[in-house]
């Protein structure tokens, strides 16, 4: 009798161990967010509000200047500035959140196709509030790209800014993207550096969820829908928009936008600097500290494979995707086929092995 009293004491002493062991033990390794923070503030997203605050800053003194006396010299200068501006925005465009969410940043400069008719009736008008939610398909870069590019011969462009209220209203939109752009960028060199580097908990509310949140929102969003889905038809029963795609009527740069876009996404994942070579704490980083596989493969790796992927498709492509899905959707289709690859790495296999919750809804149905 006391042998089997003795045996179930032990017992019950074991399984009391067993469950405070299973309670206060957690072998998964964890990633230094601190860290990564550090990268990105310092290394990629100051640098790249810089860069596009510096170009836009540049575009806005080439439009100043070509509005003053509009010549051909002065339109070609115009557009080279546009065109550097617009490559550069595709590396801030990740970071919708802070005062670019508050200033409509993203909104207010890239929203396509561009509203015509509204920025014709604002310039008959004079009258207008670019601040304001029906305002913004009527300027940032697809206005811009419109009004230096889409009203006739390039001889009829320059004619066009003998009308005061054309100049004025080109001026007016560069310069609501420069203002913006400042305002974002002083804002980062300010306070909310430091804010945003010592928000670093685990929670739906701390840097690395909203920044990496930003991050797969873009890129599904904004590259794989907006500049490819969209205008190849994918939401609309194979009715393709070839009106619809970006910097429409320059035509033949939306590849190298579309390309932007991607090489911005994946080197944020890696946490490629942006004015270098060195790499530091990232999504990448993270991943392999916690160990992350997909059928026995580095997700990391799978994740950077598919993005080899999804530039071979894009490389297909023609420089003119107006042309492109007019000739042959199917690349379109494949190119769009790639990058949906990836936002099931990133959005389902990368978000669960790092623990951090998805935050906005997907409408798309996909």
């Amino acid at each position: 009798m006391k042998k089997v009293l003795s045996l179930f004491i032990l017992a019950i002493v074991g399984l009391g161990c067993s469950s405070n062991d299973n309670e206060e033990v957690n072998n998964t390794p964890s990633f230094d967010r601190s860290a990564i923070l550090v990268n990105w503030a310092d290394n990629i997203i100051i640098p790249s509000y810089e860069n596009y605050t510096a170009k836009v800053t540049t575009l806005s003194e080439k439009a100043a200047t070509f509005t003053q006396t509009p010549d051909e010299t002065g339109l070609a200068e115009l557009r080279t500035a546009w065109f550097d501006a617009y490559v550069a925005y595709q590396y801030v465009a990740l970071y919708d959140f802070g005062k670019a969410s508050l200033l409509y940043l993203k909104l207010s400069a890239n929203t396509y196709p561009t509203d015509v008719a509204g920025i014709e009736a604002n310039i008959a008008s004079g009258s207008y509030n670019l601040g304001t939610q029906i305002q913004f398909s009527r300027q940032g870069f697809p206005a811009i790209d419109y009004l230096i590019y889409g009203t006739g011969t390039d001889s009829e462009i320059i004619a066009s800014y003998s009308n005061q209220a054309t100049a004025d209203y080109l001026n007016a939109i560069v310069n609501q993207l420069k203002t913006i752009a400042e305002q974002v960028t002083n804002d980062w060199n300010g306070t909310y550096r430091d804010t945003y580097v010592n928000n670093n908990s685990t929670s739906v509310s701390s840097s690395i969820n909203i920044t990496t949140n930003n991050f797969i929102k873009n890129f599904e969003k904004d590259v794989r829908s907006g500049k490819v889905g969209i205008p190849a038809g994918i939401f609309s029963n194979g009715v393709t928009y070839a009106d619809k795609v970006e910097a429409y009527y320059k035509n033949d740069v939306s590849k190298t936008l579309l390309a932007a876009g991607i090489k911005a996404q994946q080197d944020f994942f890696n946490g490629k600097a942006f004015n270098g070579t060195t790499t530091g704490a990232s999504l990448k980083s993270a991943l392999n500290v916690v160990g992350a596989v997909r059928n026995g493969e580095n997700l990391s790796a799978i994740i950077n494979n598919q993005f080899g992927t999804i530039n071979t498709a894009v490389s297909e492509l023609n420089e003119s995707f107006s042309d492109q899905i007019t000739q042959d959707n199917n690349k379109m289709l494949t190119a769009y086929d790639a990058m949906q690859q990836n936002v099931v790495y990133l959005k389902l296999d990368m978000m669960q092995a790092l623990n951090i919750t998805i935050d906005y809804v997907d409408g798309d149905g996909d």
